[in-house]
Formats: structure tokens, sequence, C-alpha cells
């Protein structure tokens, strides 16, 4: 009989067990209209995403379409408080090889364009003037 009893009440548990709250729903604010330039560069970045943009001199130009950038690096060492720089270098495209030795350039993450090259030119901070 405890059995039947039980065979009984199981049905009516699962039908009494709480549902999980719906999630609210965010109402979308209309932003304020953009440049047709603006417009483009926000769209493209919705598209890919968050993509990291660092700025680095280049110290290699010998390849074509691609430059060595070294990008510095200062972080403060969490025991002694000094002040650490590290350089990495980077492997990044230059479609027109434009950029020489000693510009400071801003590059900015991209897909893969080769075995090393993440990154693409974007733009020239500071042209090398030889003194």
């Amino acid at each position: 009989m405890a059995t039947e009893a039980n065979k009984k009440t199981a049905p009516a548990a699962k039908a009494a067990a709480p549902k999980a709250p719906k999630a609210a729903k965010v109402a979308k604010v209309p932003s304020p209209p953009l440049s047709t330039a603006s417009a483009a560069a926000a769209a493209k970045e919705a598209a890919h995403g968050f993509r990291r943009k660092m700025v680095g001199k280049v110290v290699k130009d010998k390849m074509n379409k691609t430059v060595v950038v070294e990008c510095v690096n200062a972080r403060r060492d969490p025991l002694y408080g000094k002040y650490v720089r590290s350089k990495t270098r980077y492997k990044a495209h230059d479609e027109t090889n434009q950029f020489k030795v000693g510009d400071h350039v801003e590059i900015q993450e991209h897909r893969p364009i080769s075995r090393d090259k993440r990154f693409i030119v974007v733009r020239l901070v500071k042209k090398f003037v030889e003194e």
C-alpha cells in the first residue's frame, strides 16, 4: 500500500515544483545619431568584438608587408614596488610597406594573417626623425 501512495504523490510533486523566474527584459535606449565614419567604425567593432590596441616602436622592416613592433609594458612589482619594464615583439601587417625602423605605430589585433602575424598596423603615431 505504501508503494501505491508513493506512485500517486510522485507526479503531483513534479507538477508542484516551482519554475525559475524569467529574466527581465532590458529596454534599449536609442543612441544619438553618429557621423557616417564613426557609425561604420562602431558597426565594425560590434561585429568583431573587442580587439586590443597597443602602441610600439618598429624595430624591423626587412620583410615584405610585415614589420616587427616592440611594445613596452611597465608594471609594478608586487613585492618590491618597483616598476618592471617588459618588452614584447609582435609581427604586424603593413600592406604598403610605409613604416620604417624607429617609427611609433599603433597595432590592433586581427585574424591570423600568417603563422606569426596576428596584428595589423592601424596608424602612425610618430614618425622617426634622424638628427
